[in-house]
């Protein structure tokens, strides 16, 4: 659920959430007010990228943060590029590639199976693609839930300003450039989490469950250290220093954001808060 739905921007991982149940909870997704020593303020959002329909999510107070904000702050301003599927091919793409099920260790090839055979792929259409776009795309496969339900995407749509903290090249670079260890453990993540259940997680978001959200997490890629390190770490780190700065320029930003990049003493609350603001969840 976390690889899935949580982690990263529309158009990398595109989650599935189970569609197939109506009734949520009350929404109440975890929001932050940030503020300078000097009384400018910012707001922090965990976001989902995918959602299935029914689950709502807004409530008063998203709607008082947004207009108090000035401006938008996403991963990546336009998930929906029709440039996006090029991009991944011409960098995914590489000849010569290993068989897929030799690229993940014996305990993890079950489940690679079982992936491959939801995904009704066959191993060797993977000939030429390296292990993270493989992973990508089997987790793109057996996606149910519709990304134009997705937090950012809603969220861009009612934005009259928008800053994007990286491009989707970018955020692509980030998984060409895995060793090809890490590419095994980002295949094998993905299909450790096709296999469970996703509405745990889309709960424990609509509700603001924090430690639940951690716990999968620490079930998820995010267990694996250099994974953890290259995709939410270092990104969280130079994150922080530009909600800072457009903080303490008066900006008044609302960050919205996976959820994954909130979680933690590596998250941009607990960071933010080293910087020295005033961190408070308001809901």
């Amino acid at each position: 659920m976390m690889l899935r739905c949580l982690l990263l921007a529309a158009g990398l991982l595109m989650a599935g959430c189970d569609t197939a149940e109506p009734d949520w909870p009350a929404p109440s997704p975890a929001i932050w007010e940030v503020t300078s020593a000097e009384g400018e303020r910012g707001w922090l959002m965990g976001t989902i990228h995918t959602l299935p329909d029914g689950a709502d999510w807004r409530t008063a107070a998203l709607e008082a943060a947004l207009a108090q904000s000035s401006v938008l702050v996403v991963e990546i301003a336009n998930p929906g590029d029709p440039e996006t599927a090029t991009l991944f091919a011409n960098l995914a793409r590489t000849p010569g590639q290993p068989p897929l099920m030799d690229r993940v260790a014996p305990a993890d090839r079950a489940a690679l199976q079982a992936l491959l055979e939801r995904a009704e792929a066959d191993p060797a259409q993977f000939a030429d693609v390296e292990s993270w776009g493989a992973a990508l795309m089997l987790a793109g496969a057996v996606s149910t839930g519709d990304p134009a339900n997705g937090v950012d995407r809603a969220l861009l749509a009612g934005a009259s300003e928008v800053i994007a903290l990286e491009t989707v090249a970018q955020q692509f670079a980030l998984f060409d450039t895995l060793p090809a260890a890490d590419q095994s453990a980002l295949l094998a993540a993905t299909a450790a989490e096709a296999a469970g259940e996703p509405r745990i997680g889309i709960e424990a978001w609509l509700t603001g469950d924090l430690a639940k959200l951690e716990q999968l997490a620490a079930t998820s890629l995010l267990a694996h250290p250099s994974l953890r390190d290259r995709l939410l770490v270092a990104r969280n780190l130079a994150w922080a220093v530009r909600v800072d700065a457009l903080i303490a320029h008066g900006t008044a930003p609302f960050v919205a954001v996976g959820t994954a990049h909130m979680l933690g003493a590596d998250g941009l609350p607990a960071l933010l808060t080293a910087r020295g603001y005033t961190v408070a969840r308001v809901q």
